[in-house]
């Protein structure tokens, strides 16, 4: 195992590789978006390549298209595919009923349309990611460029009747022009700090015109898988209201650490 691997990085890779326990032959798997989505995807792609497993890949953004392709799995369409056994997919923040803020790396739309088009959705995160209250993460608001300075406005007349402890919003930026998601539109990134009431929220965020889906996945995780520095790993379990704890060995999964960049 490399050295220089940060215990993020190590925490993220062995709650990656103990999410593949969830895969099983001929599944249709949903593919994240994201760094620790990345790990799971190579993951898969060596058990593909080295197991001889058959799985098809429903990729949640451009990138973890490309990824998936160049490592072997086998991808389609959520068109193609029509409905998926299992959804991967990492978390920008989570709390204790699993209610998610996602949407880091942009890619929320087609994140939240793929977990609920499946019958389990899994997230994988480091501890880091734990909070009492959602808010912290910025929540991201994807928007129709159209009038997006509107839309943003009045998302910032609507969070003040809202109990949150912060109603600043922000353009998303790619370098000095607007963050492009893969559908053609801009995100807009609430710094709320504090969520009171986070399914509220969700619903009245979506109402407001321009706006096409908001980063809250609300009651759509089925269970966390856990990963921390030192190789040991948490998987809850919100269904079934069980915890179970394994630690995973990087020492047999030294290929996989030399060629990931993301």
């Amino acid at each position: 195992m490399p050295s220089d691997l940060s215990p993020i990085d190590k925490a993220k890779f062995v709650a990656a590789k103990r999410a593949t326990d969830y895969v099983e032959n001929g599944m249709k798997v949903g593919l994240g978006t994201g760094s620790t989505a990345a790990w799971l995807v190579k993951c898969l792609g060596e058990m593909v390549r080295e197991e001889g497993l058959k799985i098809t890949g429903v990729p949640t953004s451009s990138r973890t298209a490309a990824l998936a392709r160049e490592v072997g799995i086998e991808i389609t369409s959520l068109d193609e595919a029509r409905w998926l056994d299992l959804t991967i997919d990492g978390a920008d923040e989570y709390d204790a009923n699993l209610n998610l803020i996602k949407g880091g790396g942009g890619a929320l739309l087609q994140e939240k349309i793929v977990a609920t088009s499946s019958d389990r959705m899994v997230v994988i995160a480091d501890i880091g990611k734990q909070v009492e209250t959602l808010g912290a993460f910025p929540l991201p608001v994807e928007v129709i460029p159209f009038g997006w300075q509107t839309t943003k406005a009045l998302i910032e007349e609507t969070l003040v009747g809202m109990d949150v402890m912060g109603r600043t919003t922000t353009l998303r930026l790619n370098g000095d022009t607007p963050f492009m998601t893969d559908e053609g539109n801009y995100i807009l990134d609430m710094h709320l700090n504090r969520i009171a009431n986070s399914r509220q929220l969700s619903l009245v965020i979506n109402q407001i015109p321009g706006i096409v889906e908001n980063g809250l996945f609300i009651d759509i995780c089925d269970a966390v898988v856990i990963g921390y520095g030192d190789g040991r790993v948490e998987v809850r379990d919100i269904n079934e209201g069980t915890v179970e704890t394994d630690k995973i060995d990087f020492l047999d999964n030294d290929n996989l650490f030399s060629d990931l960049s993301d």
